[in-house]
């Protein structure tokens, strides 16, 4: 199997070699050794060659399957299936809608989220190795497909499930009896209809200009598995565990990888639907390995549904960051939560509104993807900027959690650049950070070889559009930040 790999230039999000895992052979060269220095940056004449080489549009498989692979020998060593990337985007719009878009979410929330649990496990799931499960060229049943460049940058894809870094798992935050400090992995799919908005904006020359105006279709869906590195022992619900191997860093802090087993905690449900104030409706599902169910993937068990943030109540009375016991807000009328025994218990979202167990506990799921957009101007949530002096449920927090239709920017200038205006990536977090990771990759001159190959491949003109602005992509934090150390 021939698959890409990120060859160094990290000039400014800087990885020590790639991920402590050596780079594999070119063909008819040998491997570097450990402790060689990284590739160096193109330089100047080089960079001017790459801008009279063929439109990345043109490539077969124009995009890296991912930045970081355990090395073939030696300790530490992988053999087994290695990532590939969904990237043979839809040409033409699908007209076929996702079957539970029939379904009226507000009246029969629970069946409409188990339509689309199901509707992402079909082909996905079910293999005798779950080794093999989501993985997306294998299934027979329907078109998958990733969001490409986040193979950038030291949280970038690993190559064993695709699966990228995201968030911190502070103590208790998924269990009252967890000590361990972890960390989240997490791998998305997007449906046909998805996809096909996903190959419109990056099959362009100028990706960040492609996207501009550009909604996702209506029925256009994303499923997202995240997992843990917390040992399941300290988890009551990771009992019986969904486990993978990955490559991921020794710890949340650090940037040397290993591989290392990881469990499932957490799927999200993302679907583009008109009928949502938001246009959004947004779910997540927590797993229980203590209903022992024979398909493991089974013990996902629904955490809630929200189509809208509540705008109207600014209450504080149910935020709950400790997991000891879920705490339902019976004010909510956009958000509907899992009331039965089979959640375990969990912290939820800001004053009760939908979070799952790895994430902000004072935030929502609309409400942060709500803020997507390129450039990226404000945080996810207003408690990661001081400077902003907001307290929950006054004016300033509140603008976190109105009603915004997908498609408009939450912004409406960039302070950075005041020419240019910021554009909504439509509730895709995903879609903001990598094409701020392709701005970056462009203002290094960046390039990347394949593994296996003699040639270069080319990558759009390798010049940097005049519109970029200097500026580095946050990851996606889910939790809220620490406090600052005292003096």
């Amino acid at each position: 199997m021939r698959f890409n790999r990120i060859f160094g230039l990290l000039l400014t999000l800087t990885v020590s070699g790639c991920g402590g895992g050596q780079p594999a052979a070119p063909a008819g060269g040998q491997a570097p050794k450990p402790d060689a220095p990284p590739p160096q940056a193109p330089s100047p004449q080089a960079s001017s060659a790459q801008a009279s080489s063929p439109p990345r549009a043109k490539a077969v498989h124009p995009f890296p399957d991912f930045g970081f692979l355990p090395p073939p020998a030696g300790p530490g060593k992988y053999t087994g299936p290695v990532f590939k990337l969904s990237q043979d985007y839809p040409k033409t719009k699908p007209g076929a809608q996702p079957p539970f878009m029939k379904t009226d979410f507000k009246a029969d929330w629970q069946g409409y989220m188990s339509q689309v649990r199901d509707y992402c496990f079909e082909g996905n799931t079910d293999h005798p190795d779950l080794e093999d499960d989501f993985r997306a060229e294998n299934n027979t049943v329907r078109r998958w497909y990733h969001m490409p460049f986040q193979h950038w940058g030291p949280s970038g894809r690993e190559g064993v499930h695709g699966m990228t870094k995201e968030a911190e798992v502070k103590p208790q935050a998924l269990a009252v009896s967890q000590t361990f400090d972890g960390q989240t992995y997490a791998l998305g799919l997007y449906n046909d209809l998805a996809g096909y908005t996903i190959g419109q904006v990056w099959n362009a020359d100028d990706p960040a200009a492609a996207f501009a105006g550009t909604s996702f279709p209506e029925g256009a869906t994303v499923c997202k598995v995240l997992f843990v590195d917390v040992p399941p022992a300290q988890v009551p619900s990771l009992a019986n565990p969904l486990q993978w191997n990955a490559y991921i860093t020794t710890s949340y802090q650090t940037q040397t990888r290993h591989l290392a087993p990881v469990s499932l905690i957490q799927m999200d449900i993302m679907v583009r639907d008109s009928r949502s104030p938001t246009e959004w409706v947004m779910g997540t599902f927590q797993y229980n390995g203590q209903l022992k169910n024979a398909k493991l993937w089974n013990n996902l068990v629904p955490v809630g549904l929200m189509w809208g943030n509540d705008p109207t109540i600014t209450d504080n009375a149910y935020t709950n960051p400790l997991p000891a016991k879920t705490r339902i807000n019976p004010a909510l009328k956009e958000t509907v939560i899992n009331a039965t025994a089979d959640l375990p218990p969990t912290h939820l979202g800001w004053n009760g509104r939908l979070n799952g167990p790895v994430d902000n506990p004072v935030s929502s799921c609309i409400s942060c993807h709500m803020t997507a957009e390129y450039p990226e101007v404000s945080p996810l949530n207003p408690s990661f900027d001081p400077s902003l002096n907001s307290k929950p449920g006054d004016a300033v927090w509140m603008r976190w959690f109105i009603n915004l239709k997908g498609g408009t920017p939450f912004d409406a200038t960039d302070p950075v650049d005041p020419a240019r205006k910021p554009g909504s990536t439509d509730f895709s977090l995903q879609l903001a950070m990598t094409l701020q990771y392709f701005a970056d990759w462009q203002l290094q001159d960046g390039e990347f070889a394949e593994d296996y190959a003699a040639k270069p491949v080319s990558f759009g003109t390798g010049q940097a559009p005049t519109h970029f602005v200097k500026r580095h992509a946050k990851p996606i934090v889910r939790d809220v930040p620490a406090p600052p150390a005292k003096p």
